[in-house]
């Protein structure tokens, strides 16, 4: 049987670098999405070949259209198919309300919205004509709760809760599944600026008394690519620990 192929949007660290290894590791074809990491995304591809993996590395700035549809062609080029989206790519800012800028509210609309809204138009000139897919959207705990200080992060994964309930209605029928993940505190480089005990008051305020690791969404992504999750769509699955139930 052919194997599955994963497109990952930055994937060279953090959750999306724990999502494509994961991934490849399972037997699928991962193309590496990345844009300024190209340091990362070279040390996981050669990491991922030397163990035998099928994995290639694309750069693109997903924020942009032309590049996203460069990038999903050579998918195609490359391993013939695409089956799972993940679309994880996305930038975090913070700020006072009133001091953010057009363009630092732009900045982070373009990469965690509109990036979304580009690889997923795209991948469905492949997948709708061959009646399946999976497409797996990356949201966060603050989509939808919302985060002081984080109006325009918040604003962007809140839209694409929103994004994954209305195409996952629009998609039922071509047998395309859509779902979304709202990751918790994740430690990641995210994390880097935030002091160590600040990260103690968020383990105390989780119920399981630890922050998240990227293994733990990456997990959640594998089971919503695959066959198990068949019946599985508009969804928001949040692996949080317990630090939002709603």
């Amino acid at each position: 049987m052919n194997k599955k192929t994963a497109l990952v949007t930055g994937a060279s660290r953090g959750i999306g670098k724990a999502i494509a290894t994961l991934f490849a590791e399972n037997d699928y074809n991962v193309l590496i999405n990345y844009n300024n990491s190209e340091k990362e995304a070279l040390e996981l591809y050669n990491d991922l070949k030397s163990r035998g993996l099928s994995v290639d590395t694309y750069k693109a700035d997903v924020s942009k259209k032309e590049e996203v549809n460069f990038m999903v062609n050579y998918c195609i080029g490359r391993f013939e198919s695409i089956d799972v989206l993940v679309n994880n790519a996305g930038i975090s800012r913070t700020n006072l309300f009133t001091d953010i800028s057009y363009e630092e509210w732009s900045e982070v609309i373009n990469t965690n919205l509109n990036s979304v809204f580009f690889t997923t138009q795209k991948a469905l000139q492949y997948m709708i004509p061959q009646m399946s897919g999976k497409i797996i959207n990356i949201s966060s705990i603050w989509g939808m709760v919302g985060g002081s200080y984080e109006v325009h992060y918040s604003t962007s994964k809140a839209a694409i809760i929103g994004m994954t309930k209305a195409l996952a209605k629009e998609l039922g029928p071509s047998n395309i599944q859509v779902n979304c993940i709202a990751p918790g505190v994740i430690k990641t480089d995210m994390l880097d600026n935030i002091s160590d005990d600040t990260l103690e008051m968020l383990k105390e305020e989780t119920p399981l008394m630890r922050l998240g690791t990227p293994n733990d969404i990456a997990q959640c992504a594998l089971f919503l690519a695959s066959s198990n999750s068949d019946f599985l769509t508009g969804q928001i699955i949040s692996p949080n620990g317990g630090f939002v139930i709603v």
